[in-house]
């Protein structure tokens, strides 16, 4: 995982003027938030919290948000920083923390390393950090439409007026094997200074069997913003097979749905 801080440093310098404001996209996590475990307010730790954006969407909605990140990022994320908002540059795998969280979020990236680091996040995740009877919010990468994905190449072109200072090259692939993608970036004008980060996908029946032994249960699957019944016949689901590279987990503290 030696690649994480540089990858997520470089490409924050790349795009951050962009993305790196409070905008829809983080104010509606806030929302999910309320709908899946209530109005709160919560302690909150936000696991990856690159920019610090969510972390300042929920945070102005009441909660007591602590924010991890372990690149460059955090240095933005300070411009969030307040009395209900900290943020901490470190490494979620060996941060010492208080615990009694009320939700642990982890948005956009889980499924860096290898099968056993999820297990020993997730086992942090409910044995060091979460309260009993606590909720974890954990984005999953979709490896149905991350394998469509494969041999994929893209051109970004700049556009300064709206904070993308750098034209991009992107190629995407997958390892069908170990259902890894590979997302690679480079400057147009430096083909030689790529930079990749690489993930595991699990659908929902791996994940399942990767939260065995964690201390965090299955509660809902959300996809495309609906909640999924993952009970009944899912053949041919259009989202999961061809649209949501990623569905939202809701991870209950020993087990138990919501």
């Amino acid at each position: 995982m030696d690649w994480v801080r540089d990858f997520y440093s470089t490409t924050g310098r790349w795009w951050g003027p962009a993305i790196s404001g409070v905008g829809d996209r983080e104010r509606g996590r806030a929302e999910l938030l309320a709908q899946v475990c209530g109005a709160g307010p919560y302690r909150i730790l936000e696991l990856g919290a690159g920019f610090g954006n969510t972390a300042a969407a929920l945070a102005e909605r009441g909660h007591e948000v602590t924010a991890v990140e372990i690149s460059d990022r955090a240095e933005q994320a300070q411009r969030y920083a307040g009395p209900r908002l900290r943020v901490l540059r470190d490494d979620f795998y060996t941060v010492e923390l208080p615990g009694g969280y009320d939700v642990v979020c982890y948005f956009n990236g889980f499924g860096i390393g290898t099968d056993a680091d999820q297990r020993r996040l997730l086992r942090r995740i409910a044995g060091e950090w979460l309260r009993p009877g606590g909720t974890a919010l954990v984005d999953v990468m979709n490896p149905f439409v991350w394998a469509g994905w494969a041999g994929d190449r893209e051109r970004r072109e700049a556009d300064p007026s709206r904070g993308y200072a750098y034209t991009l090259e992107e190629r995407t692939d997958f390892d069908p094997v170990h259902s890894r993608y590979t997302d690679t970036w480079w400057q147009a004008d430096r083909p030689d200074e790529a930079i990749t980060q690489v993930g595991r996908c699990y659908s929902p029946a791996d994940l399942i069997l990767l939260l065995e032994g964690t201390g965090l249960a299955l509660g809902q699957l959300r996809v495309d913003g609906e909640v999924l019944d993952r009970h009944a016949d899912h053949a041919g689901h259009p989202a999961l097979l061809r649209r949501a590279h990623e569905y939202l987990a809701v991870l209950q503290h020993g087990g138990g749905a919501p």
